[in-house]
């Protein structure tokens, strides 16, 4: 039979779809809601601050985040449940542990859980907006072609708005106008830096190739495939990163929860726990976390520290403070173990 590890893993691979399905329908939401008008008048008058509210992006419009963080969450605290040892309270009084959604500490834990990540998502989307909306009024472009760039051109196939900035992030929007910047600069050394973009549609090389040998910059039609492309792929890996990083988070997050139900409903003290944190074992492991493989730490609240100084009590915890190199697509996992348990029950079995 699969370890819970395994099993907890495979639900994360099974789960970060959905989330990434809501992202993206969050996305297409805001989009299809835009007026562009709004947006084009607001940016004629450089009133920035009322073409970011144009945009619409308010928290609420990220609702379907929270729907399957919720989803997550409950299925982590529920396979954990399934899989723990046979609990005894201190009579030796056999415990029959049911995880429970409705408790208050798992509520408040999704509370939490969806409020940081439905205010990072949306307050780093406005980031992405506003530095498209500077970066256009340097570059001297118009107040429609910076509303395009803001929120796509529309498919003559789908209908739907492509290529737009609405759920990058800051950074993302910052490298996809530098590109610009590099494309329209005629300088080749600059121009072949977006050669080695992985994100990039490599569809479109020929056309940059071309112009880095002929020494001018690229022409209109092409650069706006290129950054349109661009936009659509980042915005694909922001999906994918948020994804998987909120899945291991929230299903982590409700592990640590069942063990918390369980010792309470044993009439535990938390101290008789230990846990032992697990890397994934690869060469794709960040240097920190293989630093705190098979570290090992007594209790429930106890954090394990990175050598970088950040605290977690379990992969993907940022209510520590922890910052995004230390979460990010972590694969880590952490064991707990009880004193009162398995081993308690072997010698009553004896």
């Amino acid at each position: 039979m699969p370890t819970l590890r395994q099993q907890l893993s495979d639900l994360i691979d099974k789960l970060s779809p959905d989330m990434e399905k809501a992202f993206q329908a969050a996305v297409d939401d805001i989009k299809s809601e835009i007026v562009l008008k709004e947006v084009v008048e607001r940016l004629e008058r450089r009133d920035i601050e009322g073409a970011i509210r144009a945009l619409h992006i308010d928290p609420a419009a990220f609702q379907p985040l929270s729907e399957a963080l919720r989803q997550a969450y409950n299925s982590g605290g529920l396979l954990t449940s399934q899989n723990m040892p046979r609990l005894f309270d201190p009579m030796g009084g056999r415990v029959v542990f049911r995880w429970d959604l409705s408790n208050q500490g798992a509520e408040a834990n999704i509370r939490d859980l969806s409020s940081r990540l439905i205010t990072n998502v949306s307050e780093q989307t406005v980031a992405a907006a506003q530095q498209t909306i500077a970066s256009g009024y340097s570059l001297g472009q118009g107040p429609n072609t910076i509303a395009l760039d803001l929120v796509g051109r529309k498919s003559a196939i789908t209908g739907k708005r492509e290529g737009g900035v609405i759920g990058l992030n800051g950074p993302q929007a910052e490298l996809i106008e530098r590109t610009r910047i590099n494309l329209l600069s005629g300088d080749p050394a600059l121009m072949r830096k977006y050669l080695s973009l992985k994100t990039r549609d490599k569809r479109l090389d020929k056309a940059v190739q071309r112009a880095i040998a002929a020494g001018k910059p690229l022409d209109k039609e092409t650069l706006d495939k290129v950054l349109m492309r661009l936009r659509d792929r980042n915005l694909r890996l922001r999906g994918e990163t948020i994804a998987r990083t909120e899945t291991v988070t929230a299903v982590m997050s409700s592990k640590h929860e069942a063990f918390l139900q369980a010792l309470s409903k044993s009439n535990r003290d938390a101290n008789l726990v230990t846990r032992k944190w697990r890397s994934a074992g690869d060469r794709k492991v960040r240097h920190t976390h293989q630093v705190l493989n098979a570290q090992e730490v007594r209790g429930m609240d106890l954090p394990f520290q990175s050598p970088s100084g950040a605290l977690l009590r379990y992969p993907g915890d940022t209510s520590l403070g922890a910052g995004a190199a230390e979460v990010i697509a972590c694969r880590c996992d952490v064991e707990y173990n009880f004193d009162f348990a398995e081993a308690y029950a072997r010698s009553r079995g004896r």
